[in-house]
């Protein structure tokens, strides 16, 4: 019964990712391909596994703060911001890819950050596992946040 529960938040998790994506690859060959990009720009194709790795671990973490009874008040809003940072990752890609307004989503993401720093932090207190495996989410998403920076910087 536990491993379905873990399958049904990997997967709560990973549909965030496609509806985002729903917004990104579209524009992906064509107005993203147009943009200046800074020397630092990772490839492409290096953003679908290292997303599909980062839901993933999202959803494993989410996972195991559900498991510390989800009729608790501190767990419930340990959820909360994880569902909160999880709508504001998907609005992200809206506000850039389907906008094309690098500005709007650069004040987006820092947003999206603090939401995501105040979720590892509730979930630490709950489950270090949980608060830990989402850090590399967080440090990705501090990249993104820069290079978000850099296109906007090189393309206004």
């Amino acid at each position: 019964m536990s491993i379905i529960k873990l399958i049904i938040f990997i997967l709560i998790s990973q549909a965030a990712g496609f509806l985002g994506s729903i917004f990104t690859i579209p524009s992906i060959p064509t107005w993203y391909a147009g943009l200046k990009k800074p020397a630092f720009s990772p490839p492409n194709w290096l953003f679908g596994p290292v997303w599909l790795a980062l839901f993933t671990l999202m959803g494993i973490a989410s996972f195991l703060i559900w498991n510390k009874g989800v009729g608790k008040g501190e767990v419930r809003i340990a959820l909360i911001l994880f569902l909160g940072q999880l709508i504001l990752n998907v609005l992200w890609s809206y506000f850039f890819f389907n906008l094309h307004n690098p500005l709007f989503a650069l004040v987006e993401i820092i947003i999206l950050w603090l939401a995501i720093l105040a979720t590892i932090i509730s979930f630490y207190r709950l489950s270090q596992p949980a608060g830990i495996i989402l850090i590399p989410y967080l440090l990705w998403v501090s990249f993104a946040a820069i290079l978000n920076f850099a296109i906007f910087r090189l393309n206004r």
